[in-house]
């Protein structure tokens, strides 16, 4: 009997038993025991752990993803343990997940890649404080980040900002008058370079923020106010 394409078999789940079955596979945990391994781990390490240095401790028998199931958050289970939550993980450990994330992915990971393993990631904001951007981390990872793609991230991540602020898309007269507020915003001369200053650049950018935007659950209307 020939298999079921992949795409078909994942189709005709049972969603009932799979929500079942997952659920089984939780209960193989007491929250107790979930606590116990946290500070014993603690114990061990001679401080309140990161989710890497749980899942690497040899004695650990519990994944650092079941604990965020049964807690909501890593730092929420740790909070109950006793323990008290490292705020900042270290330069090596936010450069060791974004290698695990693009391993996974096949690919540079983005921004968006990170906002969408929330609970797994640290933030897009914990990033940019500690490396100066995103692509600075990138990086210093070990990806190929070319300078193209990393001014137009760059532009983009403030052009979103403005329009929150305008609560509309930007036009070409709103980013020179922002500009004049706001020196560390590229000219818009050099985003219409982006697009090699033909007819319709802006218009192009505009609909690039437009997308980025719709992605982060903001709805823009077709007139560009930001609903």
């Amino acid at each position: 009997m020939p298999r079921k394409p992949v795409y078909r078999a994942v189709a005709d789940i049972d969603r009932q038993a799979l929500a079942e079955f997952q659920a089984g596979i939780r209960k193989r945990y007491s929250d107790e025991q979930i606590l116990a391994e946290l500070k014993e781990s603690a114990e061990r390490l001679g401080r309140s752990p990161t989710m890497r240095e749980f899942s690497s401790d040899p004695k650990t028998t519990v994944h650092p993803q079941t604990v965020i199931e049964h807690f909501g958050s890593w730092n929420r289970a740790k909070r109950q343990a006793g323990l008290v939550p490292r705020r900042f993980a270290t330069r090596e450990e936010l450069l060791a997940l974004l290698k695990e994330l693009g391993q996974e992915l096949g690919r540079v990971p983005s921004a968006r890649d990170i906002d969408e393993h929330r609970g797994r990631m640290p933030s897009k904001s914990l990033y940019w404080h500690t490396f100066g951007s995103l692509t600075n981390a990138l990086r210093e990872a070990g990806f190929d980040v070319p300078v193209g793609e990393e001014r137009l991230e760059r532009a983009l991540e403030q052009a979103v900002s403005l329009s929150k602020k305008l609560r509309r898309l930007p036009k070409f007269a709103d980013w020179t008058e922002a500009r004049k507020q706001d020196d560390s915003l590229l000219t818009e001369w050099q985003i219409y370079r982006m697009f090699d200053a033909r007819r319709g650049a802006w218009s192009t950018f505009q609909f690039l923020v437009h997308e980025r935007l719709r992605q982060a659950g903001v709805t823009v209307a077709p007139d560009g106010r930001l609903v």
